[in-house]
């Protein structure tokens, strides 16, 4: 029997073992612990752990009232930076399924999911394998939800994993999964409307980080990131200096912020411009990496993603409903 400990910060842990300690101890030790684990994991096997929101309202959707799903990186918060704390651990560890997008999105997290996926214990990454791009140096790009027949194609495995996980409501599950799926659909064919209004030599979209990429890719604009698709180093001097000069040579009219990244880069963008003689306002906030507050419409999936797309659309100087595609969006 493998077993492997895993040493935490020692300022949120008591599970780190001193070198010194008497060998005799250790192995009894591990036994019992494994023991516990297995223990407590039958205790909860009815919890879905989700690492970020967009995942978990898409379970939530599909679920219904069957199932607890808990969700561990909320509103405002940059899952390629979240130091997981010693409680969404415990979650993690002790959850019946844990639903992470992968590819890197939750680098911080990494370990402990990996070590969950080798105790056998029930984990999967939704986002690999689905019509996956990869850029920024060979690194593959996380933000699958923002393409949202993609994030369809998510939904359906998503709608799998909990059939396979509660099997005797898996048509249930399904059923609700495809009720779901037709929204989606309705939504995609809404962005397909509304963004080719956007003058031609308009439909360049520039933000803090590059998380819309597939976003670009499906509804045909053009995407620019100060930064790369992670979060974890800062812009330098000549990334933003070559996207003023491309923004004052294009005549490009709006930039945007994200809820959540701070927006120190899109400002220096903008005085950048300014000192150019070209004024770029800033066309809205996006989400990117997380959803609006719990709650909200915006605090859905759905409603994440019509706010996205009515706020680029008009912001670039197109044309869309201020209410988006179900007159849902507050103004």
């Amino acid at each position: 029997m493998n077993h492997q400990i895993f040493d935490f910060d020692s300022s949120k842990s008591s599970c780190q073992f001193k070198p010194m300690r008497r060998l005799l101890l250790l192995v009894p030790f591990l036994y019992f612990s494994s023991c516990i684990d297995k223990q407590e994991a039958a205790k909860t096997d009815g919890s879905i752990v989700t690492t970020v929101g967009m995942i978990a309202d898409v379970t939530r959707q599909i679920a219904g009232d069957k199932l607890e799903v808990i969700n561990l990186i909320g509103e405002g918060i940059d899952p390629h930076m979240h130091q997981p704390s010693k409680s969404e651990i415990d979650k993690i560890q002790k959850a019946g399924l844990v639903l992470y997008n992968g590819l890197f999105l939750e680098g911080k997290m990494g370990t402990i999911l990996k070590s969950r996926a080798d105790q056998g214990n029930p984990v999967s990454a939704v986002a690999e394998g689905i019509d996956v791009q990869v850029i920024d140096l060979g690194f593959p790009d996380p933000h699958l939800w923002m393409d949202v027949s993609i994030w369809s194609k998510v939904a359906r495995k998503i709608g799998d994993e909990l059939a396979a996980f509660d099997p005797d409501n898996g048509d249930q599950y399904q059923k609700q999964r495809e009720e779901y799926q037709k929204n989606l659909n309705d939504l995609h064919t809404y962005a397909l409307m509304v963004f080719p209004t956007i003058p031609e030599k308009q439909r360049v979209l520039v933000t803090a980080h590059d998380a819309f990429s597939y976003l670009g890719r499906a509804y045909g604009i053009e995407v620019r990131g100060i930064q790369g698709i992670s979060t974890d180093s800062e812009a330098g001097t000549k990334d933003i200096n070559e996207l003023v000069s491309y923004l004052v040579e294009n005549k490009i009219p709006a930039i945007f912020v994200e809820s959540s990244v701070p927006d120190k880069s899109v400002k220096a963008v903008i005085e950048g411009a300014a000192e150019k003689d070209h004024a770029v306002k800033i066309g809205g906030e996006l989400f990117s990496d997380a959803m609006g507050p719990a709650g909200t419409y915006q605090g859905t999936y759905i409603g994440m993603m019509d706010h996205n797309i009515t706020t680029i659309v008009n912001g670039l100087g197109g044309s869309a409903p201020e209410g988006g595609f179900q007159n849902k969006l507050q103004d």
